[in-house]
């Protein structure tokens, strides 16, 4: 049976359009003033690159909005910050398992950079040159190369504040490296030439606890996220129904000027993000729970800054205080479409065992009404019916409780329930292979996807879009039988069966298949 314990409809309600329909991208006005902090996007599923069985992977994603062409500085990440990846393997909503990335950054030559003479030999000066590079680098030689950014790694075992911290160090030996963005082909000659450059910063790692090693990549990716990111801010500047009568047929068969799908709906086709992607055993992170992981990742920043009126590279600021929490992500676009205005900041400095007291933005949700607001009459008009609203009538939401915040008995449900707002992942589900993968996961009768983890090519935006409008409601394939899941019924959700879509296709086709399994970034110049 489905969870239905009325105890978690108000307090556990916390944000379940959560996943409404994309990823965080500037999600909250205070996270835009430091987009080095900002989350994008997390994944975490099972490996299925082949080989990597029993295996988990979590990508953080972070600095949105990356044009490849934005030098000269492009996007190091920032050294006074923590960025952590959060495990928690019992349901109590509070992290059993952390791992925290610390950066910094250097120049060649005692952090003075590269210089070059300039003038005639009698009044001659070395001056310091303002790019990041002087010439090529390849996998084979970074010697060109005028910047550089290491981290380190740690696990922290139990609560963040006072669990047991030790350092992780590659297995070959050194230091953690972060290779230079992709500047472009001048300096990295083609893009097969950048991955194998960036390829050389994959390390393998021992965990503590671990009777296996696992791996680690840091670095720029190709913005794996698909979304019609204008349009859809735009009150929806689309017809959000599929078109044809199945994607991609192209015959205007589906809802009348519905939008179909097309790659130019993709908004951020022409961006790049920083990756921070770690792959462990399963069985390292499951603890003494049933399988099932929740996980979440955020960015945290010591409480007091103090800017330097005579900065420098290695002192433009002085930090000190406690570190304080600036962001926060685990299901996608949470803060964008659930939390009001006005508390979105407060979402981005909260813990996931605090959730209920975002619990009003998800008993009633209000991105159905806004679409219903948007497109009620032109719907009835359009197919000459009189349909009292769009909007799913079942209050309080409990198909949503369940898809987000609880997750589904037998299937990401743990051991203990604890409503909050975590991406949860049944370790026990074998992964499904790269080219037999619905992008629409769970719902497409897929269990190793949404919202059972999330994989890169898993279309959390149609999926969300017809979740928050009564998907649950109907009947969806389970094991290949349409199965009702008893969670509200199909009165309860007028359009629950309607293809909603931004018009924005993914699939797995579309990532790589293997670790760290996001596309190698865009090219500043080809």
């Amino acid at each position: 049976m489905l969870l239905k314990k009325s105890t978690l409809l108000t307090a556990s309600v916390a944000l379940v359009a959560s996943s409404v329909m994309a990823s965080s991208h500037r999600e909250a006005p205070n996270i835009t003033r430091h987009p080095t902090l900002d989350s994008t996007d997390f994944y975490a599923f099972s490996s299925y690159e082949p080989g990597r069985e029993g295996y988990v992977t979590f990508i953080a994603n972070y600095i949105p909005l990356q044009d490849p062409y934005g030098g000269p500085n492009y996007y190091a990440m920032d050294p006074y910050a923590e960025y952590v990846i959060h495990i928690d393997s019992d349901g109590d909503a509070t992290e059993d398992m952390s791992f925290v990335f610390n950066f910094s950054q250097m120049l060649p030559s005692d952090n003075e950079g590269v210089a070059l003479p300039v003038g005639p030999d009698d009044a001659q000066k070395m001056i310091k040159v303002p790019l990041k590079n002087v010439g090529p680098v390849s996998a084979e030689d970074s010697s060109a190369a005028n910047f550089s950014e290491m981290y380190t790694l740690e696990v922290v075992s139990g609560d963040m504040q006072s669990g047991t911290r030790t350092e992780i160090t590659p297995a070959a030996g050194g230091m953690f490296k972060k290779p230079l963005d992709y500047i472009g082909n001048k300096t990295f000659t083609s893009s097969e030439e950048y991955q194998r450059y960036a390829d050389t910063f994959v390390y393998d790692i021992s965990v503590p606890g671990c009777s296996d090693m696992g791996r680690v990549f840091v670095g720029q990716r190709k913005d794996p996220f698909v979304v019609n990111l204008g349009e859809t801010f735009d009150l929806v500047n689309y017809v959000p129904v599929e078109g044809d009568s199945a994607p991609g047929a192209g015959d205007g068969g589906g809802f009348p000027g519905g939008i179909t799908q097309d790659s130019a709906n993709d908004d951020l086709k022409d961006k790049n993000v920083t990756s921070l992607a770690i792959e462990v055993p399963a069985s390292c992170v499951t603890g003494d729970g049933n399988g099932v992981i929740g996980s979440w990742t955020t960015a945290r920043l010591p409480q007091a800054r103090i800017l330097n009126p005579d900065a420098t590279f290695e002192k433009p600021e002085v930090h000190g205080g406690a570190m304080t929490q600036v962001s926060r992500l685990g299901n996608p676009l949470v803060n964008e479409l659930v939390i009001g205005i006005g508390d979105k900041d407060t979402f981005s400095t909260s813990h996931p065992s605090e959730d209920g007291q975002f619990a009003d933005y998800v008993t009633h949700p209000v991105l159905p009404e806004l679409l219903n607001v948007l497109f009620r009459d032109a719907v009835n008009d359009t197919l000459g019916t009189s349909i009292d609203t769009l909007a799913p009538t079942n209050f309080p939401r409990n198909d949503l409780v369940t898809a987000f915040l609880t997750g589904f008995e037998g299937v990401n449900q743990q051991s203990s329930v604890t409503a909050s707002e975590m991406l949860r992942l049944n370790t026990a589900i074998d992964a499904t292979p790269a080219e037999q993968q619905s992008a629409f996961g769970v719902a497409g009768d897929d269990l190793a996807g949404f919202p059972n983890g999330r994989r890169p090519g898993d279309d959390v935006v149609d999926i969300a879009l017809r979740v928050v409008m009564g998907r649950l409601c109907y009947p969806i394939p389970i094991n290949g039988e349409d199965t009702a899941l008893g969670l509200c019924e199909e009165e309860d959700a007028s359009v629950g069966n309607v293809p909603f879509t931004d018009g924005a296709p993914v699939d797995a086709s579309m990532v790589d298949s293997s670790f760290p399994y996001l596309k190698t970034p865009l090219a500043g110049s080809e």
